[in-house]
């Protein structure tokens, strides 16, 4: 097999390189975007329209079920880097959106009094450009009117500046700006414009026929003689073609840009066209933490600094008191945890105590169970085999008196009064049970026994008579 064309130095530059673009993006601010409660189908498209703003850097399939709660959403959030959450949850009176800073916060909550989805900004132009490589990179973030109109209204500055990644303006690449996302603020009416557009960037100085040229789609030229008639009176145009361009958008390009006809160091204007959503934001109150915590500012709710230091004061004490709870509990765990363990060692020490005691009474008392010497062994099996002798002599059990240390043998029970044949027993091989019986018999081979006691034979019905034990 042949080698690989790539060199090691060139796979190990790769690899680091692509190590580099980890930490990069690793090192960028991400965000979910999700609805809380019975939004309402309206307001849950607006959060998927907006979830499409923040893209790439944002969850694109996040799923939150009912269940789910904030607390579960922070949880999931560390591990994955995510650093801003952008909730939009519905009320009987208003739709409101709440922008979270994790993981301390803080948490700022707008009333959103007016808001247009994509699907009506796009329906509502002739034309519209959006396609998905628009979305590929981050918009650029454009903050007008945030003035020194107070701390909150830095506070919302800084905000909206950390959901995006910053750019250096002497390296930032032209080509991955695509989109633009403008936030102005009026400090007549405290209110914030949020509008999304689409970049285009187009030449400037050419005729309306060369334009035409220059994009991908040419124009109809069936009816013109040459094609200088296109290019010196734009026949066949309409008016509405050109659209126009001032000193507002137009640019010198310090870098070429993707499009036919810009590059660099010429001039070229810049075109932007809303391709939604739209909102209207109303500041209502930050506070200090993620959800909670302290309000730091409230647009409606005015406090003097008496009510401040007293609210303040009511703070301190309730946290005064769980905390004195807190310890409370916690050397009633640790009393409860010594009298366990106190109870533990009590109980091992009574359960040794009464061990000992009774290994004490099993040492002095006799075992009936041990083992005979040598001697009693033999004088028993001695007994035992005058005993069996006796049986098959006279065919009857002898006294309890006349071999006491001989097993006593249960008698079969019987008749009372008729004497039972004794029928010699070979010494058994290895084992004490008696063989199982054959399950088939001969006729003949076994009398049966009558209700009499009498034997009978099979073959002719005859009893026969019974055998006297001499």
């Amino acid at each position: 097999m042949g080698q690989s064309g790539r060199s090691r130095h060139q796979k190990r530059a790769r690899a680091q390189a692509h190590l580099r673009n980890l930490e990069a993006y690793a090192a960028q601010p991400h965000s979910f975007v999700f609805s809380r409660g019975r939004a309402g189908r309206s307001v849950r498209q607006l959060s998927l329209d907006l979830r499409r703003v923040m893209e790439p850097l944002t969850a694109t399939r996040l799923q939150i079920r009912k269940k789910n709660s904030l607390k579960d959403c922070v949880a999931v959030a560390g591990p994955l880097g995510v650093t801003h959450f952008l909730i939009l949850s519905k009320t009987e009176t208003s739709v409101y959106f709440k922008l979270i800073r994790l993981p301390g916060g803080p948490t700022l909550t707008f009333r959103i009094n007016k808001y247009t989805l994509v699907r009506d900004v796009v329906s509502s132009l002739r034309r519209h450009r959006m396609h998905e490589q628009q979305f590929a990179h981050p918009p650029l973030l454009v903050l007008n009117s945030f003035g020194p109109h107070g701390m909150h209204v830095k506070l919302m500055a800084t905000m909206f500046q950390n959901l995006f990644p910053s750019i250096n303006v002497h390296k930032v690449n032209l080509n991955t700006i695509k989109r633009c996302l403008l936030i102005n603020y009026s400090p007549e009416s405290q209110e914030l414009d949020f509008r999304h557009y689409s970049i285009r960037v187009v030449p400037v100085g050419a005729s309306r026929g060369m334009k035409k040229l220059l994009q991908e789609k040419l124009p109809n030229m069936s009816r013109l003689q040459d094609v200088s008639e296109l290019l010196a009176t734009g026949a066949g145009l309409s008016e509405s073609e050109a659209e126009p361009d001032g000193e507002h958008n137009i640019t010198v390009l310090p870098q070429a840009v993707a499009g036919r006809g810009n590059m660099p160091a010429q001039q070229s204007a810049v075109r932007l066209t809303e391709i939604g959503p739209r909102m209207t934001l109303q500041l209502i109150k930050i506070q200090e933490g993620v959800g909670e915590g302290n309000v730091l500012f409230h647009s409606f709710v005015h406090k003097t600094e008496e009510e401040l230091q007293a609210t303040l004061a009511a703070k301190e004490e309730k946290l005064r008191l769980k905390a004195q709870r807190q310890d409370q509990q916690a050397q009633n765990v640790q009393r409860k945890r010594e009298q366990r363990e106190a109870h533990r060692k009590k109980s091992l020490a009574g359960m040794k105590r009464a061990q000992a005691e009774a290994d004490g009474e099993d040492s002095d008392a006799e075992d009936p169970g041990a083992p005979a010497e040598a001697e009693g062994v033999s004088q028993q099996e001695e007994e035992e085999d005058e005993a069996e002798y006796f049986r098959q002599a006279v065919g009857e059990e002898p006294d309890e008196d006349m071999f006491p240390k001989a097993a006593k043998r249960r008698r079969p029970a019987g008749p009372p009064g008729k004497k039972r044949r004794v029928k010699e027993r070979k010494p058994d091989r290895g084992s004490d049970r008696r063989p199982p019986k054959a399950k088939g018999r001969h006729p003949g081979a076994q009398a049966k026994v009558g209700p009499k006691g009498a034997a009978r034979d099979h073959r002719r019905g005859r009893p026969w008579p019974p055998k006297r034990v001499a």
